[in-house]
């Protein structure tokens, strides 16, 4: 049974920093692209950040780049969102997500993706 468990949520103020956890299970995490998204109430999902598995390579959407960092442990089926100086607009529920065995591409449509973990909540008070 495959499960993603997201932590590290909470409340910060603006400015401030958090790191999110993705605790994956069930599956060949090593050989997955890896992603976060995110959904803030009444809003469509959003893509934020991912990562490859065959090198390492990273995207990020340009709202958050230069301010959230994706990386990964294959060690420990672990993937990671730093995320640093906070908006407000970064409150949201964020999801990881675990790609097709294998797959080339790096998707940043939410398309691709097979798992979903339930989520953790990320409020950003200014």
């Amino acid at each position: 049974q495959v499960q993603l468990v997201e932590s590290g949520g909470g409340v910060v103020q603006a400015g401030g920093s958090l790191r999110l956890s993705c605790a994956a299970s069930g599956l060949s995490f090593s050989r997955r692209n890896m992603a976060w998204f995110r959904q803030a109430p009444g809003n469509q999902r959003d893509f934020v950040a991912a990562i490859t598995w065959r090198d390492g390579r990273t995207a990020c959407a340009d709202s958050v780049k230069g301010r959230f960092t994706i990386s990964r442990d294959n060690a420990k089926n672990t993937v990671y969102l730093q995320m640093t100086s906070l908006r407000a607009e970064d409150t949201a529920v964020y999801h990881c997500a675990a790609d097709r065995f294998q797959n080339l591409a790096l998707d940043t449509t939410g398309r691709a993706y097979a798992y979903w973990g339930q989520g953790t909540q990320v409020t950003v008070s200014s």
